[in-house]
């Protein structure tokens, strides 16, 4: 085999060490964050006798997860609820903002 093909298949392996190496970092720096996704927006676990992504029905349904950077999940700025308390995103699945059902 040439110097050539060697260098080649060389970069080429550490091309692709460092692009798994990247995925697994950014996947290592987000984290679920419940109750700030738009109804249908969300990522995941949205409740009993839902699938999955995009299956929120409410607005900041506090059992509806999205992936967020991590540390930044409590920071994000939401609107009031309707009696004037502070709505905040939460690491651990919420009782507010359910579906009526």
């Amino acid at each position: 085999m040439s110097k050539a093909i060697k260098t080649v298949a060389l970069v080429g392996a550490v091309a692709a060490s460092l692009a798994a190496h990247t995925t697994t970092a950014s996947a290592q720096a987000k984290e679920k964050c419940f109750g700030v996704s738009l109804a249908g927006q969300n990522d995941c676990a949205a409740g009993p006798g839902t699938t999955c992504a995009g299956t929120s029905t409410v607005d900041y349904q506090g059992n509806a997860w999205t992936l967020v950077d991590a540390g930044t999940c409590t920071e994000i700025e939401l609107p009031a609820m309707a009696d004037g308390s502070e709505r905040m995103g939460s690491l651990e699945e919420l009782e507010r903002d359910l579906p009526q059902g």
